[in-house]
């Protein structure tokens, strides 16, 4: 029978493996011992600078394996990033190419007298065939999850059918939700003279390896409401006796997606609102354990979220069954994300990542669609881009008939763009109030693509902004960084939602602030700092209360601001995120006010008196408490320093001397052309280097190696949209003219 035994403890782990052709047979004093999960960049990849060690290097230990002469032995790996190599006494027993899915390796025929001296390279350098290789976080190397290995007998349930559990459980609910057939589908090694027995809800069926079971009146998968598991009990029969037995839990639900009025799960209305993750932590990078996965379980429940986009890659299995037992709906993807590589390497690469993703977590009832790309037409939209994605979109539908699949478009992809009609379901990243325009655009540009294109099943894939605890603003402004423009922000998205029915999904950027060594923003290095909840999942922002006031049926009050200590007006606003319908205000001891609302309860002048001041928020039993202190100094930690990156010095662009239409001649460089296009001339580079400089030494804007990397696949009139109404119409004009003095 199928034994399973953890390898994460006592490996030793060598940095330089750059010299492939001398595989290690053993460890020296160079090496040093680790445990797994383990990665190489838990530290520089979060310290900004865009120059943590990618690299190729050595993971080895020692492993005895005893078998019988009817079994074989597997090794399972769950993450290697990006690409693995393994060698058992060696000799090269296999090759992965992805860094997110789980592959299986047959080591039986390099064992030498029941021992395994196992050798990984783990290689996470740039390359032009595995994705991804351009992005906004940070791309860790190492064995970051969980090795097994697995001994099993000759005939058994498939370990390398593209990583796959070897059964695939395809529930079938009808209309009325009344019956469900149960599609079993099995992958057999050595399936010469074998049956396979199932057992399922007191029923048992033997066959020679699929089957349909029906169950009457099923208990639904019914979100997080009730997300009742059933467990299917799969056992491989040779000679009347098993010789392999596993089980797998699945859920029957029924959903669909209408372009009017969103989505339905089990024939009723239940629209997602949610969040998305990356999968990393503070000092631990991607490895992570069980226990920070059921951490962040929690907080995306306590939220009160019904769903979660888990970016920008495969998560971990074991993320996938918690969102199962939790009742979130998930939207599962791969990384084919910003910059598309057109060569043969990379296609194949986007389709066995695809392949593997729908394979392995395919049992899981909480996946409810497959992301084929997001924003991959940062780069440009060409013809092997378009046949790239109508194959992965053909190989989803090909693998599983019962899900749609989706994509996420980036807010320059136009609405009358191929790529809107490729996926079944389609979602924008819209960043309205953050990186261009002001938060009130979001909802008319929904609107009005809705009205031209109403048949599409429109959503929001990712919004959100920064929100850094160190600062505050009684005036709270855009790009402010400041704990009270995100929450501000946000009231204002959960505004645009709740009028709009025909969303079928809403995801917001980011449940965590997560690591991004490109960055260098507010005065953060290394980090993307629009999560809800900090990098250490500690400290959960005022923002993640307004979203809890909307979707939590969890009664509390959360006094906003707490970090804003220190005060300089006699007379302050106090502003209370609450799912009760009123709330009271006491302050030193002495009641202010009581308010009733819906969410947002706002108390106006407030007055404090020198020094320290206690303000407390009651509703019934539930109270929240936090200290104020009035003085006379402002305290200046809690304003962005120019020299930290603020955003907010003068406008250089007010001072340019601009005027005249638009023109574009020909052999001549203008904004219509790529940014990256006009860096390949000499005089191009030189002119966009001085744009640059003028960015950041008078608009105090950081950008990072890898943010221009990025801006290289946009034309300068996308950056300048990106810009929104805080670049003037000038400035095109000024630029373009600039730019039309450069012989291409």
């Amino acid at each position: 029978m199928r034994k399973i035994t953890n390898l994460n403890s006592d490996w030793y782990f060598l940095k330089d493996g750059t010299k492939k052709d001398k595989t290690p047979r053993r460890a020296n004093k160079k090496w040093e011992q680790v445990n797994l999960p383990h990665t190489w960049n838990n530290m520089d990849g979060q310290d900004g600078g865009f120059d943590f060690y990618r690299g190729a290097c050595w993971y080895f230990k020692t492993v005895k394996v005893e078998l019988e002469s009817d079994e074989e032995a597997y090794l399972e790996f769950q993450g290697v990033s990006s690409i693995a190599t393994v060698f058992i006494n060696g000799k090269k027993a296999g090759v992965h190419k992805g860094g997110f899915s789980t592959f299986r390796v047959n080591i039986t025929p390099y064992l030498k007298r029941g021992k395994a001296k196992i050798a990984v390279m783990a290689d996470n350098r740039e390359n032009k065939e595995v994705y991804p290789q351009t992005a906004d976080f940070t791309f860790f190397g190492g064995i970051y999850r969980d090795v097994n290995l697995i001994t099993v007998n000759k005939s058994h349930f498939a370990l390398d059918y593209c990583g796959g559990k070897g059964v695939s459980v395809t529930p079938k609910l009808s209309d009325d939700l009344k019956k469900a057939d149960i599609e079993i589908n099995t992958y057999i090694t050595g399936k010469a003279d074998t049956k396979v027995e199932f057992s399922l809800d007191g029923q048992t069926v033997t066959t020679d390896g699929d089957a349909v079971i029906t169950l009457e009146n099923p208990t639904l998968w019914d979100g997080i409401d009730n997300p009742y598991l059933y467990t299917l009990t799969c056992r491989l029969i040779k000679n009347g006796e098993a010789v392999d037995e596993l089980t797998v839990d699945f859920g029957v639900r029924k959903f669909s997606v209408d372009s009017e009025k969103g989505f339905f799960l089990n024939n009723r209305p239940y629209p997602l609102r949610g969040v998305s993750r990356h999968q990393d932590r503070l000092d631990k990078g991607w490895a992570i354990s069980k226990a920070d996965h059921e951490e962040d379980i929690k907080l995306v429940r306590e939220v009160g979220a019904n769903t979660i986009r888990l970016a920008h890659y495969q998560h971990d299995d074991y993320f996938y069954t918690l969102c199962d037992r939790a009742g979130l709906l998930v939207w599962a993807e791969i990384p084919f994300i910003s910059v598309f590589m057109p060569t043969k390497e990379a296609y194949d690469n986007t389709m066995s990542q695809m392949r593997e993703l729908v394979i392995q977590a395919y049992n899981h009832p909480s996946i409810f669609t497959w992301g084929i790309a997001n924003e991959i037409t940062i780069g440009e939209e060409t013809p092997e881009l378009i046949k790239n994605l109508k194959d992965l979109n053909d190989l989803c539908h090909k693998l599983d008939k019962s899900r749609p699949t989706t994509m996420a478009n980036v807010t320059m992809v136009p609405e009358d763009s191929q790529l809107n009609t490729i996926t079944d379901i389609l979602a924008y990243n819209h960043y309205f109030g953050w990186y261009m325009g002001c938060v009130d655009d979001n909802g008319p540009w929904l609107d009005n693509f809705h009205k031209n294109y109403p048949n599409i099943c429109l959503g929001l894939s990712e919004y959100g902004c920064e929100g850094i605890l160190a600062y505050h603003n009684d005036n709270p402004q855009m790009q402010d960084y400041s704990e009270e423009y995100q929450a501000y922000y946000h009231e204002k998205m959960l505004e645009t939602f709740a009028t709009r029915d025909y969303l079928w999904s809403t995801y917001v950027w980011n449940m965590f602030d997560f690591a991004s060594d490109m960055r260098d923003e507010g005065g953060v290095k290394g980090r993307n700092n629009k999560g809800l909840v900090t990098f250490d999942r500690k400290i959960k922002k005022d923002s993640f209360f307004i979203y809890k006031a909307y979707w939590s049926e969890e009664k509390f009050v959360h006094l906003c601001s707490r970090r804003y200590v220190n005060r300089t007006s006699e007379t302050t606003d106090i502003k209370v995120y609450s799912n009760c319908d009123e709330v009271t205000l006491i302050v030193n001891g002495e009641e202010f006010a009581t308010v009733k609302g819906d969410k947002i309860f706002r108390f106006e002048g407030v007055v404090l008196k020198q020094g320290k001041n206690t303000v407390k928020a009651v509703s019934g039993d539930l109270t929240d408490e936090m200290e104020l202190n009035l003085t006379d100094t402002p305290d200046e930690s809690y304003v962005l320093k120019v020299s930290e990156g603020d955003n907010s010095g003068k406008n250089w662009f007010d001072t340019l001397d601009a005027s005249g239409d638009l023109e574009f001649p020909d052999g001549y460089f203008s904004i219509k052309d790529k940014v990256g296009e006009i860096m390949k001339n000499p005089d191009g580079e030189v002119f966009i280097n001085s744009m640059v400089e003028k960015i950041t030494s008078e608009l105090h804007m950081n950008i990072s190696k890898g943010m221009m990397n990025m801006a290289k696949g946009f034309t300068v009139e996308k950056v300048f949209d990106m810009g929104g109404s805080r670049i003037p119409p000038e400035a095109k004009i000024w630029v373009n003219q600039q730019l039309n003095k450069i012989k291409k």
